[in-house]
């Protein structure tokens, strides 16, 4: 992924504004005791991520679509392409939004912080200059 998209933010779960360092403290999101522990500024270029109290509250909303988006996957997958009945493709929602939930909660994070900060190829030139 291109360096300087969204994408590239909500993928790798970088900084929203410089791309230059990693936002979460632990990178494997399947550390679930951890799976919420944020740096509280980038190193790189000083954004603060939880801009306000209770910031990431709005991830939840977030985290509701992509967890419908893999459920329809998951039966569409189970049930069309698989061919499972009705019950096994249900019983292969929950397997999915289980197994993914800790991915999930951190894409929606990463969705959501990017939402209102945005890429700015400058931000580690204007940090150095002010220092």
């Amino acid at each position: 992924m291109l360096k300087g998209s969204k994408l590239y933010s909500v993928f790798t779960g970088k900084c929203p504004v410089c791309h230059g360092d990693k936002m979460y403290k632990e990178s494997n999101p399947f550390k679930l005791n951890k799976i919420y522990d944020m740096h509280k500024r980038c190193s790189v270029c000083d954004t603060k991520y939880k801009i306000e109290p209770s910031f990431f509250y709005g991830a939840m909303y977030v985290s509701y679509g992509l967890g419908v988006a893999f459920s329809v996957a998951a039966f569409i997958t189970s049930y069309f392409i698989v061919g499972l009945g009705v019950i096994p493709s249900f019983i292969s929602i929950i397997v999915v939004l289980v197994l993914m939930m800790p991915i999930n909660m951190r894409l929606a994070r990463n969705i959501w912080i990017n939402l209102f900060l945005s890429y700015d190829k400058d931000a580690k030139n204007k940090i150095s200059k002010t220092d």
